[in-house]
């Protein structure tokens, strides 16, 4: 992104300020891992969202009238050593294309100032704790000044709904930047798969970590920071678990493979799921299941466009399951009655638990409202450039009535949806879905 892309994101933000508004974005807090080491550091996805800067202990500031400053920390031969390069308020306007920038120990005695004489005071509520506190602080301090003329803010205002909007909806170069990282997960899946196989013919043991540390090293490998989430890497019964992480698990000659997992690449997720059978060959009962979740897929994919509501992808995908449940002797038909009753009553519900879709940007579960702005409660009306899982599955855990060939089968196939004005593009189709593709990619 360039300092014109940051510059022109911070000036939509304050039109939405109006003239006498004023933001207030902190950047993420350092987390502590154990006694001596922190998590690697992510800056927070809206401040990064408006100044592409990635150092920890640093906030953004923007007034109504477009002029941004940053708080950041200072030059530190000192730490740096220990740390890395900081680059500090001096060299921060030209590198960034803020208008100021100061010492971040300097923010509690500028921010009074800076509020002085704004009419409304945004933050992101909720998401950075202690913040509230620290805006009722700065504002007692311009409160105690009224006798010299201050003027303090009158209302609060939450800033996420407004870049939640922003952020919706994404630019060619954010678009890009998905695209890249999409293929960098598909890549992934593809070597993941391909070691399965080739661990399992030549009778070495294989764990659900070999094929986590796969993806790990693909993603890497092609320029991506990091994973976009703790990649699930599920072998057999596991995958019926849905936030599953990938340990210690065994994978079996003959048993299916789930694996959800996707890089993040400049700040951009991919979400990418693929099952699969670990040895590269499906058994009878596994591609029955997954043939419906393919269906139910194409379905989902062919409801995805332009003027569309974001839940119509999941109702056309719990059609094709329901029918499939019933028809696979999954759910009895006799005591059920039809694909609509079963939707009605959600009986569904037992083999398919979570929704088809989320949305997919910076964050892997991105923001955005999912009901329309002006109608409450309505689904919101897709539209283009917004970007969406199709996600369908089926998990069948051992329960009576459950024919016993399809216990302990999970099965996912999700890929990421750019919505087009008379479709979806599919940027995550690197990696197959085709059950015979798979097979044929496997033996490869």
């Amino acid at each position: 992104m360039t300092h014109a892309h940051y510059l022109a994101r911070r000036a939509a933000l304050a039109a939405h300020l109006g003239p006498h508004g004023i933001a207030i974005v902190p950047t993420a807090p350092v987390q502590q891992r154990n006694r001596d080491n922190d998590f690697q550091f992510r800056p927070d996805s809206y401040f990064h969202y408006l100044c592409g800067f990635n150092e920890p202990q640093a906030w953004l500031v923007i007034r109504g009238d477009g002029h941004s400053t940053l708080f950041c920390q200072p030059k530190d031969l000192e730490r740096e050593i220990w740390d890395g390069i900081r680059l500090g308020p001096q060299a921060a306007p030209a590198a960034l294309g803020v208008d100021a920038a100061f010492p971040v120990e300097q923010l509690d005695a500028e921010l009074p100032g800076l509020l002085d004489g704004c009419d409304a005071v945004w933050f992101p509520f909720a998401t950075h704790k202690g913040l509230e506190t620290r805006v009722d602080q700065w504002l007692g301090n311009v409160r105690a000044r009224a006798r010299q003329g201050a003027v303090a803010p009158q209302r609060l205002c939450d800033l996420c709904a407004v870049l939640d909007e922003m952020r919706l909806f994404k630019d060619e170069r954010e678009l890009s930047t998905m695209r890249r990282a999409a293929q960098i997960s598909a890549a992934a899946h593809i070597r993941a798969m391909q070691l399965s196989a080739r661990m399992l013919r030549s009778g070495q043991p294989l764990f659900e970590y070999h094929l986590d540390a796969e993806l790990l090293h693909a993603f890497r490998q092609h320029g991506s920071q990091y994973p976009a989430y703790p990649s699930i890497v599920a072998a057999g019964a596991n995958a019926c678990v849905l936030h599953y992480r990938a340990d210690a698990g065994a994978l079996r000659d003959g048993e299916l493979v789930l694996i959800d997992a996707g890089c993040e690449l400049d700040g951009y997720a991919s979400d990418i799921t693929r099952t699969f059978p670990a040895n590269g060959r499906f058994s009878g009962p596994q591609r029955a299941l997954y043939d419906l979740v393919l269906a139910s897929q194409q379905a989902a994919v062919a409801a995805t466009r332009a003027g569309a509501r974001f839940n119509d992808p999941h109702e056309a995908t719990l059609k094709v399951l329901a029918q499939g449940m019933l028809d696979l002797g999954l759910l009895d038909k006799n005591t059920l009655g039809s694909v609509d009753d079963v939707i009605a009553n959600k009986n569904y519900f037992q083999f398919y638990m979570h929704r088809t879709s989320h949305w997919l940007g910076m964050d892997v579960h991105d923001c955005g409202a999912y009901t329309e702005p002006r109608e409450p409660k309505a689904s919101r009306i897709l539209q283009a450039n917004m970007v969406l899982t199709l996600e369908p599955g089926i998990y069948v855990r051992p329960a009576a009535g459950v024919p016993e060939a399809f216990h302990h089968i999970g099965i996912r196939i999700e890929d990421d949806a750019v919505v087009t004005a008379d479709g979806c593009e599919l940027i995550s189709r690197g990696v197959p879905v085709d059950p015979d593709a798979i097979e044929t990619l496997m033996r490869g």
